[in-house]
């Protein structure tokens, strides 16, 4: 029996809003709605949902910024909705913090396996059993308080960052395929845009290292994947 879950849909089509709700209440969750960013923040602050689904074409306020604005506020999971098929428009997203997208048109069906797959993911990581923090170095992640520091620097991770730069930490050492890492990241496999981990890491080394060009802790290996070296 699955748990029922707050979730906000929200996109300016009345009809893509109906059909959305009905396949998640078919899935057993409790569905509010908004049609604009304004509602979409006003909603998402005063009802708390545990998942997002946002359009990225919004009047008023547009969905790039309402993800921006909750990402400072909150780690809810967004997962966006997009009519923009561009890998760098997909990108976009994602590194404002979204934890996966979906591509109009799209199946109802696909977007109800998301949101379990993503829903799934945050219980698991809840449960997720380990050291609530380590240190390699000037590295510290502490995964109970959810931060990241070097050099007693804060860093600031999006969601995604945080658990791609976690699988790595916890098992210094070891290589993982690009499609472990999906599967890390987002809960379950999928096709066609791998370039999306290429990305996380890059915005990883960015934000970690003194040189992303030659970086200390996240390294390339080539033709494999990627891996944590502890200094």
């Amino acid at each position: 029996m699955r748990v029922a879950r707050r979730i906000l849909v929200v996109d300016d089509d009345p009809k893509t809003v109906a059909l959305v709700k009905l396949y998640l209440e078919n899935d057993g969750h409790n569905v509010f709605c908004a049609y604009d960013g304004n509602e979409a923040l006003r909603l998402a602050r005063e009802e708390r949902p545990d998942l997002i689904v946002l359009d990225l074409m919004l009047p008023g306020i547009d969905g790039l910024t309402v993800c921006r604005s909750l990402r400072g506020e909150s780690d809810v999971p967004i997962i966006m909705l997009t009519a923009k098929t561009t890998e760098d428009d997909r990108l976009t997203g994602l590194d404002l913090g979204a934890d996966d997208y979906v591509t109009k048109p799209f199946s109802p069906r696909e977007l109800a396996a998301r949101v379990r797959a993503v829903l799934r993911r945050t219980a698991d990581e809840a449960l997720q059993r380990g050291p609530s923090e380590v240190t390699y170095g000037d590295l510290r992640v502490d995964f109970a308080g959810h931060a990241v520091t070097v050099a007693d620097q804060a860093i600031d991770l999006t969601p995604t960052e945080f658990r791609l730069l976690g699988t790595l930490v916890r098992e210094p050492g070891r290589v993982f395929s690009r499609e472990e890492l999906i599967q890390k990241a987002f809960g379950y496999d999928f096709e066609g845009f791998d370039r999306t981990i290429d990305v996380h890491i890059l915005n990883l080394r960015r934000k970690m290292e003194a040189d992303p060009a030659r970086p200390r802790y996240i390294k390339t290996v080539y033709g494999a994947g990627y891996k944590f070296e502890a200094p």
